[in-house]
């Protein structure tokens, strides 16, 4: 199933619920390649309203990040909750990826 996704501007937000691991993280690769491949080069991922992220989860989000380099694109985070955010530091990922703590600010810095 794909996520819950929205589009201001030429910004596309992603909004996945709940788990984002190796059954729910197919939805949103497919949802995330699609867009990209339409020429979407401003991405936005509200997570604050994902209780878990396993690392498939994060394999879609470095695939964003790594299709973006080439095409000049940006791509923020925002809402993460606690247990989300200690499993990007584990992983090394708060070092690639802008964080924001609210969708407004990941808006205004995409």
């Amino acid at each position: 199933m794909s996520p819950e996704q929205e589009t201001r501007g030429d910004i596309t937000i992603f909004k996945p619920a709940g788990r984002l691991d190796s059954a729910s993280s197919v939805g949103l690769e497919h949802a995330v390649l699609e867009r990209l491949q339409s020429g979407g080069k401003r991405l936005v991922f509200d997570l604050s309203r994902v209780d878990y992220i396993s690392s498939a989860g994060l394999r879609v989000i470095l695939l964003a990040g790594k299709r973006l380099q080439p095409v000049q694109g940006t791509l923020v985070l925002c809402g993460l909750r606690d247990e989300v955010r200690g499993v990007f530091e584990m992983s090394g990922f708060l070092t690639l990826f802008a964080f924001t703590p609210d969708l407004d600010q990941a808006l205004a810095q995409v």
